[in-house]
């Protein structure tokens, strides 16, 4: 085919990054990969304008998006700047609140995750506890107990309970998912007109038998009876809906 007849070739579109997307994947890279260290603190705004050839607007675009990422600390004033925020349990857990929140998740969704993933919590608390754990534990089976008729403090000492079950397990992100879990479980349901006081009583009486399996090491029973404490909350939840058609509450 002579040249001149030859098709003009033809390009697709091309998306550009926006260049304070481009700094922020690469500041957001060498924190994660631990090249830059928590308290960090990244060169003054000028510098960086300076070193990265960028423009001033730029720059600070991209750290209010690590800053809102929860991976840069923004301090203003004489010693302030922009310091490295490595991500822990909290950001985990305020993730998956959000997405819970966002997403209305229903609550019969967050008590299978909590079926899910709850046993297993007992389990590795049972291998792993410390005496650390342990007087958490009862700490807040104590406070639990002690709350009587004040629904609320017995609320707050079981999302409580529930909580350092999970950080005797020494894992993370069952820590993250679980803590936002309990908070989330509780604000989706009308509790106070759950929790009467057979209800209480049942709920304190599982605690202690599952606190017992922790202390002695036994992770099958620590399993077993999460998984019969869990799962018999929900049920009791489910019927409580169900005979006074209230609408569950999202955080």
């Amino acid at each position: 085919m002579p040249r001149s007849q030859q098709p003009t070739p033809r390009f697709d579109p091309l998306t550009v990054p926006k260049a304070s997307d481009v700094l922020a994947a690469e500041v957001r890279e060498r924190i994660l990969s631990g090249e830059f260290g928590e308290g960090l603190a990244l060169p003054p705004e000028r510098q960086l304008v300076e070193q990265t050839g960028l423009s001033r607007a730029t720059v600070r675009e991209a750290l209010r998006v690590l800053e809102v990422e929860g991976l840069l600390e923004i301090r203003p004033g004489r010693g302030g700047g922009a310091f490295v925020h490595r991500p822990g349990r909290e950001s985990l857990a305020n993730t998956v609140r959000l997405v819970i929140r966002g997403q209305r998740i229903r609550p019969a969704a967050l008590h299978e995750t909590r079926e899910a993933i709850e046993p297993t919590c007992a389990a590795l608390a049972a291998r792993r506890r410390t005496d650390l754990d342990l007087a958490e534990l009862d700490a807040a089976h104590a406070e639990l107990v002690g709350a009587g008729d004040d629904v609320q403090r017995f609320l707050r000492a079981n999302v409580r309970w529930h909580t350092a079950v999970a950080k005797a397990s020494a894992n993370e992100l069952l820590i993250g998912f679980m803590s936002a879990l309990a908070q989330s479980i509780h604000a989706a349901t009308d509790l106070e007109q759950f929790m009467d006081a057979d209800i209480r009583e049942v709920t304190a009486r599982a605690h202690a038998r599952i606190t017992e399996a922790i202390r002695a090491g036994d992770e099958a029973a620590a399993a077993r009876r999460m998984t019969r404490h869990v799962c018999g909350f929900a049920r009791a939840s489910a019927e409580v809906d169900s005979r006074t058609s209230l609408p569950s509450k999202l955080p």
